[in-house]
């Protein structure tokens, strides 16, 4: 049984499977892209169909398109949009810099089931591509692909880290610890307080996003080829956006100018410029869980993270940080997936970009590890770490940079003096400073309550 078939275009001739919906254009691209051996993400393909959709849909209130095609294609787009033919979208994303033969390849798929659904000839190019270019259809796909990742995963990932986050603060209560800086034991705070600059840093995250959506939100479908508008009807534009508004359920609105919209990918490289900045903040995050989970022993112990899984294949009993190391690794892709993002959109010439489908393909991984590694490090790490209490006290009560308190009643060098021996005696501060200054027992017990110094409190001149 042949297993192939004969499609024809304006080049000729070409084999493509006897299973495939799609036809020559999307089989010559096959055949001549095989870079990265990976297609563009599922997402990108899903909003490419709605944006199908919204087209057949203005063509056919135009005028120019009639119902039963309209509907046909319409009716196809759902189907594709909704992951009932992921199988038939192959073309690698190293491909033509437009992004065409993806276009095409959506075009041949939906021709084919538009035309196997009215028993009549649905065109790719004619009828399926109507009022579009792959110019101003691939930018729209990437802006439409991102907002819906933006509203349905990040941002609700971001706000679930955050409010873990947040529940845990409250839950410390005054636990206090030793502050660090330089790695190296400084004036106490609180767990609260320190959480509290993790939830601040992942908020400040959400709101660099919802920033910079209203740019995400214009669309540059109705520019065509090179930004003229030509073989679109006027009114194209704004019925299209109001028909992807309708089925996204998000308020797209028409570029004010489109051959900035087609020959610059700015908005993508501004997002992901946002999305590394919340990746390396959660680097941050995930590396001070490493480094207070350290130890058991030999470590910082302030904390014990949940064990998930055996830590090494040849040394039995160790358990490792393994999802802040993961999220630390994630972090290091978004990087790079933004090194190559901002190279892409710096690659414009003239009247248009041609780095399209990486700029498509880095930004929705970056999207997506993003919401991913979030909603891990709440779930598999902040929500289940445990306080090691003991450990905490030990160390505050011998931590000597607390006589910094002192400073306004026995002056710095004095008080260098006084650390200085407390660490080298490995005594408890209280009882050299006493020693030292003469100060009563219970003077400097409630001046140097580390509690009391995490809140901003010092010892005035006039005290006791």
């Amino acid at each position: 049984m042949n297993d192939t078939r004969i499609e024809k275009d304006s080049m000729g001739e070409v084999q493509v499977p006897a299973s495939a919906l799609y036809g020559a254009q999307t089989q010559r691209a096959v055949n001549n892209f095989s870079i990265g051996g990976k297609p563009l993400p599922i997402d990108f393909i899903h909003a490419l169909a709605l944006i199908k959709k919204a087209c057949a849909l203005s063509n056919q209130h135009l005028g120019l398109l009639d119902k039963r095609k309209a509907e046909a294609i319409a009716h196809a787009a759902s189907d594709v949009a909704h992951g009932l033919y992921d199988d038939q979208f192959p073309v690698d994303v190293f491909q033509t810099g437009s992004g065409t033969s993806s276009n095409m390849n959506m075009n041949e798929v939906l021709a084919k089931l538009a035309s196997h659904a009215i028993t009549e000839n649905v065109h790719p190019n004619d009828h399926v591509n109507m009022s579009q270019s792959s110019n101003d259809v691939i930018p729209t796909a990437i802006h439409l692909s991102a907002s819906l990742s933006i509203h349905k995963t990040l941002l609700p990932a971001l706000l679930h880290l955050e409010k873990t986050i947040e529940s845990r603060s409250k839950d410390m209560g005054k636990q206090c610890k030793t502050g660090r800086t330089h790695l190296m034991d400084a004036m106490p705070i609180t767990f609260a307080q320190e959480l509290g600059g993790w939830a601040q840093q992942v908020r400040y995250g959400r709101m660099r996003i919802e920033a910079s959506l209203p740019r995400v939100l214009e669309l540059a479908q109705g520019g065509t080829a090179v930004g003229t508008g030509i073989n679109c009807d006027p009114g194209f534009a704004e019925l299209f956006c109001k028909q992807l508004s309708d089925l996204s359920k998000l308020p797209f609105r028409v570029k004010p100018d489109y051959f900035e919209a087609l020959s610059s990918q700015d908005t993508a490289v501004e997002i992901s410029g946002q999305l590394r900045t919340i990746a390396v903040g959660l680097n941050k995050i995930a590396n001070d869980l490493r480094w207070m989970n350290s130890g058991p022993l030999a470590g910082l112990g302030d904390v014990c993270l949940k064990a998930l899984q055996p830590g090494s294949s040849i040394m039995p009993g160790k358990v490792n940080p393994v999802v802040p190391e993961a999220v630390t690794m994630a972090v290091a892709q978004i990087i790079g997936h933004d090194a190559c993002i901002a190279w892409a959109g710096a690659s414009g010439n003239f009247q248009l970009n041609v780095m399209l489908p990486v700029i498509a393909s880095n930004l929705l991984s970056s999207l997506s590890l993003l919401a991913k590694a979030a909603r891990a490090l709440a779930d598999k790490a902040i929500r289940d770490f445990t306080v090691n209490r003991d450990a905490l006290h030990a160390s505050l009560a011998r931590n000597p940079i607390l006589v910094t308190a002192l400073n306004r009643v026995i002056g710095y060098e004095q008080g260098s003096k006084i650390a200085k021996r407390a660490y080298a005696e490995n005594r408890p501060l209280i009882e050299v400073a006493k020693e030292e200054t003469g100060i009563d027992e219970a003077t400097l017990r409630r001046v140097l309550d580390p509690w009391r110094l995490s809140q901003g409190g010092i010892i005035k001149e006039n005290s006791d």
